[in-house]
């Protein structure tokens, strides 16, 4: 099991630098093609702001400053690109319909890559954050500072259907990295799980890890957080929104306390 395409959608901003570097540094080991993807601001979206009563020379003025705006982002987005210095790139520039274009794209993509500010809700990617982890239901990697492939993986685990997607589309991961840590928390799950059962099926593939089990049993999230960097993790894999999105959004949830964290580097998988 490999991946053979990362992807990284960029906005044509400052942030699109990092973004790529993340993606090179993830598709590297795997020999992996890098598709960059900008992502602009689609005029099929503005269209109806300027509807009726909207004065003609105004709407032409508008429209062709999003043209503008858009070819100036296209240009930031390739240097951005070409800046990773990546053998096996490509660059595709989305049109409108932009969202079914990030879509198809991402749909033939093994991984998508964001940095912690669209996972955190803000920027112009926020909205295909989104779309990617919770419509799409692509695995994502939300890179940070300290990004490593080949280092300590950790894997939170409670048996549900999204931690156990993550856990197992992660394991290309998990056969490049020097440890991989199971972490469990029983007690604050209302399931019944042993994570020896994911233990066993990581060692079927050849990859060796080890159990933390975790004894609190409020909310398991900064726990979770905490056995990570006390293994000196390098990316918790982990599964996202388990409840549904609303109320995740509302009330919180553990998704929203790990997105909200400083490090470290995120794979998850809805």
């Amino acid at each position: 099991m490999s991946w053979a395409r990362i992807m990284a959608p960029l906005s044509g901003g400052q942030g699109d630098a990092a973004t790529v570097a993340a993606a090179a540094m993830l598709a590297e080991p795997f020999g992996a093609e890098l598709a960059c993807v900008y992502t602009p601001a689609d005029v099929a979206d503005v269209m109806p702001w300027m509807g009726e009563g909207f004065l003609g020379g105004v709407q032409t003025t508008a429209l062709e400053s999003l043209k503008e705006a858009t070819a100036a982002g296209e240009a930031n987005a390739r240097k951005a690109a070409a800046g990773a210095k990546y053998a096996k790139s490509q660059f595709v520039a989305l049109q409108t319909p932009v969202w079914a274009g990030l879509s198809a794209e991402s749909r033939l993509s093994d991984v998508v890559v964001f940095t912690s500010d669209p996972a955190r809700g803000r920027g112009p990617l926020a909205e295909a954050f989104q779309q990617m982890v919770a419509d799409e239901q692509r695995p994502v990697l939300i890179a940070r500072e300290g990004l490593k492939v080949g280092g300590v993986v950790a894997v939170a685990w409670d048996g549900g259907k999204e931690a156990s997607r993550a856990a197992r589309l992660a394991t290309p991961l998990l056969e490049k990295a020097s440890k991989v840590v199971i972490i469990a928390a029983p007690k604050a799950s209302s399931r019944t799980f042993d994570p020896a059962r994911l233990q066993s099926y990581y060692a079927a593939r050849g990859v060796a890890s080890e159990v933390q089990l975790l004894t609190d049993s409020g909310d398991a999230a900064p726990a979770i957080l905490h056995a990570a960097a006390s293994a000196g993790a390098d990316i918790l894999v982990a599964g996202a929104f388990g409840h549904p999105r609303l109320q995740e959004f509302i009330f919180g949830g553990t998704t929203r306390t790990l997105l909200n964290s400083d490090s470290p580097s995120l794979f998850l998988s809805h």
